[in-house]
């Protein structure tokens, strides 16, 4: 169920009205619980089965690491494996067979192993690494394990962010669960905002690009430079995209009395890549730091070599995170060597500019560098992407041809065009005080704009959002 869709605005609006007319802690759990559920399960009812089995195994765990400490590594090795089996199996299988009978085939010997047609979960990598957070917490002895599986149930299933986070830990989240929570007009005034930036991101912003985003990395052989406009675009586009769901979920999530992390801090103003990833998908940046990174060592890691070898691992996990392909796995090394890079040369977060030109320069190689990157994460393969750069540097060649030239033009006016309302609500957001007025003013401004343009918009259909595939 989308949060676009008329199917979920009737559910919101038969679930908010009982949430807040009945107190009652218990039933204001169970009846989002039970929204959750049919939120998760409308088109495939069968993904609940999958939710529920997770939620199960790190409830269970979790109990079994409190009240049996000689046994809690068992139960620990218990949760990973579960979970990890589960999203492997669903999602990394088929990556896993095809190129081990690759491998085989290029050593001469003929293995066969079953290409399962399976439906990918939808959200399945969010909400594994939010309930395994849980039980690894409660492992670290940073958490207490919870007896109530009705609150545990809704820390994993809860339906603003369930599908594409942000993921949170047991430590926000949870404890928000177990505490009475009243209306507030506060949280309501910050909550329509917040709706009305995140329908715009994605409405009128990442889905008008897109299809310029699919038409340049649907060529046989873009140009270098069109190739490079398209990265830039879905750049946008993805950055769009997500924060726009990130932003409708903290609304949702206001208007039901609770507090959601933030998941984006304005990444593209970052002035090195540290930053950046400080920056970017919050969520998922501290959730690797955290159970990943720092457990290989961290920044401690002895000797620089080791650090990288750190860094790329780290990295290309979180590639692989997003996606059963090589393209998003070489995303993730190279983000890691590109930021090991970085921290080399000094330009890690005690980093401070000389210079007014130093930053424009450090944010101008940050911006390329992430945008570049991003068309291997977009490419439909490393071989399309090969055979594109590779046409773009043959003999003869210009690289650009006048098509090229008036469709990256087209995309970077229609980009600059549909983003820079919303930059502008981002600015005046930052302003402070001073600004409050003309923000009231623009918001509503802004909003109708947004239901003119949704108007006219209304026959060409909503898109996913990018991040349901991972």
């Amino acid at each position: 169920m989308l949060f676009t869709s008329v199917d979920f605005l009737v559910l919101f609006l038969i679930v908010a009205p009982l949430y807040w007319t009945f107190r009652n802690l218990r039933f204001q759990n169970l009846l989002l619980l039970a929204a959750s559920l049919v939120f998760y399960g409308w088109v495939h009812p069968w993904f609940v089965t999958l939710l529920v089995a997770s939620t199960l195994l790190d409830y269970s765990c979790a109990i079994g690491i409190a009240t049996r400490p000689k046994a809690r590594n068992w139960f620990l090795s218990a949760t990973l494996v579960g979970n990890l089996g589960l999203l492997g199996f669903y999602k990394y299988w088929g990556f896993f067979a095809e190129n081990v009978q690759a491998v085989a085939r290029q050593l001469g010997f003929d293995v066969s192993l079953p290409l399962l047609e399976l439906v990918l979960p939808v959200g399945i990598s969010f909400y594994t690494f939010q309930t395994m957070s849980y039980t690894i917490d409660v492992w670290r002895g940073q958490l207490a394990a919870r007896r109530s599986l009705l609150d545990v149930g809704l820390f994993v299933t809860f339906f603003p962010q369930l599908v594409a986070g942000p993921i949170e830990r047991a430590g926000n989240l949870l404890t928000q669960i177990e505490q009475p929570r009243r209306f507030s007009a506060a949280q309501f005034r910050e909550a329509w905002p917040l709706l009305l930036l995140g329908f715009w991101k994605k409405l009128v912003f990442a889905d008008s690009i897109a299809p310029l985003v699919d038409r340049i990395f649907g060529m046989d052989e873009p140009s270098l430079p069109l190739l490079a406009t398209g990265s830039v675009l879905f750049s946008l586009q993805i950055f769009a995209d997500f924060s726009g769901y990130s932003d409708m979920a903290r609304g949702l999530a206001k208007l039901l009395g609770f507090e959601l992390m933030v998941n984006f801090d304005a990444p593209f103003l970052a002035r090195t890549l540290p930053e950046f990833w400080r920056r970017w998908h919050i969520s998922l940046s501290t959730w690797i730091r955290d159970y990943v990174f720092i457990p290989l060592g961290g920044s401690r890691a002895g000797g620089r070599w080791r650090l990288l070898g750190v860094f790329v691992l780290t990295m290309g996990l979180s590639g692989l995170w997003h996606g059963a392909a090589w393209t998003y796995v070489v995303w993730g090394v190279g983000h890691g060597v590109a930021v090991w890079v970085s921290r080399q040369l000094g330009l890690d977060k005690n980093w401070r500019p000389r210079r007014a030109w130093h930053a424009v320069v450090s944010w101008a190689a940050t911006f390329a560098i992430v945008t570049l990157l991003f068309a291997f994460f977009r490419a439909a393969s490393l071989t399309w992407l090969g055979h594109a750069v590779a046409a773009g540097f043959a003999p003869g060649d210009a690289g650009l041809r006048a098509f090229d030239l008036d469709l990256a033009i087209g995309a970077i006016g229609t980009a600059a065009g549909f983003g820079a309302p919303w930059a502008v609500m981002h600015l005046l957001e930052r302003a402070g005080s001073r600004a409050r007025p003309w923000l009231f003013l623009w918001r509503w401004i802004l909003l109708g704009i947004m239901v003119g343009l949704l108007v006219q918009r209304a026959d060409d259909g909503v898109r996913p959002f990018i991040y349901f595939q991972f």
